[in-house]
């Protein structure tokens, strides 16, 4: 029998669907139901875990790291049936779940006692327009040689569209959206922005 791996917290019709040998598990789906028996690739929701969740915090009120119980789900599957966790570097759920914290230089870092390895890398050495710096957490598999180190900010566009986190903004364009899912169009009002914030959590990351 062909190898299955589980991929859970996906976007229905998105880049796991069609691909032989994967079972997609989207927001219809509810991937913290999932019970093996498959190794998974995790893409937990990162809304409430992100570098910004404090600021959505104190300004609508959406508690840090309340995700409905998603990250703990997928953390849980991956130390159960083996595989791998994706969330975006610096996530608070790392500190809130003692994940190893894995130098930006690149190289799988052990935990000392979770049994599990994160490493640091950016999804523009893969051909995302965006830097897109990436933390994974491993466990139960093996753990392949990436394409380490720091892309520079300059020559590649931006995920998000708050002018401090880039040096020279003005001369990085803007990812698409439909290669960053969820990310706001560029220039929306306040009220806008309000009431995207005020939404229900979504599901998925990717």
């Amino acid at each position: 029998m062909d190898r299955v791996i589980a991929a859970l917290y996906v976007q229905r019709g998105g880049a796991y669907y069609g691909l032989e040998g994967v079972e997609p598990w989207d927001e219809q789906r509810d991937a913290r139901l999932y019970a093996g028996p498959h190794p998974v690739i995790a893409h937990p929701p990162c809304a409430r875990w992100c570098r910004l969740a404090g600021l959505v915090e104190a300004r609508w009120g959406h508690r840090r790291g309340d995700d409905g119980g998603c990250f703990a789900s997928a953390l849980a599957a991956v130390r159960t049936y083996g595989g791998v966790l994706e969330h975006p570097a610096y996530s608070d759920a790392w500190r809130a779940y003692d994940l190893p914290r894995p130098p930006r230089h690149g190289g799988w870092v052990r935990g000392l006692f979770c049994g599990g390895w994160a490493c640091h890398v950016e999804q523009g050495r893969y051909g995302h327009a965006a830097k897109k710096s990436t933390w994974l957490y491993a466990h139960g598999t093996e753990l392949p040689t990436l394409r380490w180190g720091a892309v520079s900010d300059r020559r590649l566009e931006l995920v998000s569209w708050c002018g401090n986190l880039a040096r020279r903004p003005e001369r990085s364009g803007r990812a698409l959206a439909r290669q960053r899912p969820r990310a706001p169009p560029g220039r929306v009002s306040g009220r806008a922005r309000r009431d995207r914030a005020e939404r229900p959590l979504k599901y998925y990351s990717q």
